[in-house]
């Protein structure tokens, strides 16, 4: 990786757990939105995975229906291992919808998948400055950052994520996983 790259990527990457963490929702947000993310912070919430689907759910609507077509066909080429393909529909969707979140995330998504660190961290900045609470982008960054070896960034990360979603499994074990690493315990 040169080492303008590794900048942007730092940079980029600063950016987005430092500064889009501080940032209020978006009015598009709030009604169903809140009321699903209220109920999503309670710890121990049972049917946490349906309230999950249902922010996903919300998430994927743009407002258009051309949009959300786009979205469709990038998440269908990104299932069918087309990440091309998917990049070329998310592409369009971030072009011609560059207020809704979801299309940057999904393209964060599929930018990843191919190993692009770089461009994914963009969008996933993207992302979170649209959607501050978007918990997938938090888990992604994190994601990224544990591949690109920074373990305190991604611990930042999936800390964040579990503020607003505290119920998911798989970042209370990657949080204590990290901070055993972190403190020089080994597993």
């Amino acid at each position: 990786m040169s080492g303008l790259t590794r900048f942007l990527n730092h940079t980029v990457a600063a950016f987005a757990v430092t500064y889009t963490f501080s940032l209020p929702a978006p009015a598009a947000e709030s009604g169903r939105l809140d009321d699903l993310f209220a109920q999503l912070a309670q710890d121990g919430l049972a049917n946490w995975r349906v309230v999950e689907q249902e922010i996903w759910m919300e998430w994927s609507k743009s407002g258009s229906s051309a949009m959300d077509l786009l979205l469709q066909r990038g998440r269908e080429a990104m299932e069918a291992d087309d990440l091309d393909a998917a990049v070329e529909h998310l592409t369009a969707l971030t072009d011609h919808a560059p207020d809704f979140a979801e299309g940057f995330n999904a393209r964060a998504t599929a930018y990843y998948r191919q190993g692009l660190f770089g461009p994914a961290m963009q969008d996933i900045a993207r992302a979170l400055t649209l959607n501050p609470r978007h918990f997938g982008a938090l888990i992604g960054l994190g994601t990224i950052f544990e591949e690109m070896g920074q373990p305190g960034r991604a611990l930042e990360a999936y800390r964040a994520a579990r503020a607003i979603h505290p119920n998911e499994p798989d970042l209370k074990g990657a949080i204590e996983r990290l901070e055993k690493e972190l403190s020089g315990t080994t597993l």
